[in-house]
């Protein structure tokens, strides 16, 4: 019986052996006979419930891009920028490109089409106060435009109110969530996203938002802890 030499090494003859005692495991695992032969099993394909894409006749930037596809690109350059969430008052109200929250990813994404969602939602507020929860003591203009309700009312109001209800496997149903769409959660985990293009095999989507820790793009629309408010497509369009 061979030994091992200092260095870990053996002698030439024991390597020889050794080799013809793995090949021969290696047979004896294997098997050299039909009936021996390992059993390969096939892989079933997943198949993906087909959901149609409306065409958006509108183009804010004329870049040659639909808004809704600007949109979404808008929510998927967030989630590649990965700002982290940080919930915090800014003077002037914007917060610096690595920071944000939930309703940050969607004025940005709108910027990406063409919308600025700041001025549009301060000029709503000042011309129509009361119809905005949030306005505390007065309008706001550092904060008022990245609070969750006060966006709901804007998005009620401006663009197209559409169904809360998602059902898995349903063409007719899931055809009504479009890639751009925005989303809007209640309380107590308040939230808002945007429609992703990427879906489940069933056809429900997933969503572009920033629900901590970064931004992100997650099948969560069934699964985020708080009930959906509101569907909406803005611009809205026949």
């Amino acid at each position: 019986m061979y030994q091992c030499l200092r260095g870990g090494k053996l002698p030439k003859k024991s390597g020889y052996r050794s080799a013809l005692i793995v090949g021969a495991l290696l047979l004896s695992c294997t098997g050299c006979s039909k009936d021996s032969a390992p059993e390969i099993r096939r892989l079933e394909p997943i198949l993906y419930l087909q959901v149609p894409t409306i065409e958006c006749p509108v183009d804010k930037d004329q870049d040659g891009i639909s808004d809704l596809e600007d949109i979404v690109a808008g929510g998927k350059e967030e989630v590649r920028k990965r700002p982290r969430y940080r919930d915090a008052y800014y003077a002037g109200g914007y917060p610096p490109e690595n920071e944000g929250v939930c309703t940050d990813v969607i004025w940005r994404a709108l910027l990406h089409a063409g919308y600025d969602l700041k001025a549009m939602i301060d000029e709503d507020i000042r011309q129509n106060t009361a119809l905005y929860p949030r306005v505390d003591e007065g309008r706001d203009a550092n904060i008022d435009f990245r609070r969750v309700q006060n966006l709901r009312v804007f998005f009620q109001r401006h663009g197209q109110e559409l169904t809360t209800e998602v059902i898995p496997n349903d063409v007719d149903n899931l055809a009504q969530w479009q890639p751009g769409d925005i989303v809007t959660f209640a309380l107590p985990h308040e939230h808002i996203a945007i429609i992703s293009d990427r879906r489940r095999p069933d056809g429900v989507p997933f969503i572009l938002h920033n629900g901590g820790p970064v931004a992100s793009e997650e099948d969560r629309l069934l699964s985020w802890p708080s009930p959906i408010t509101g569907h909406y497509r803005f611009p809205k369009f026949e």
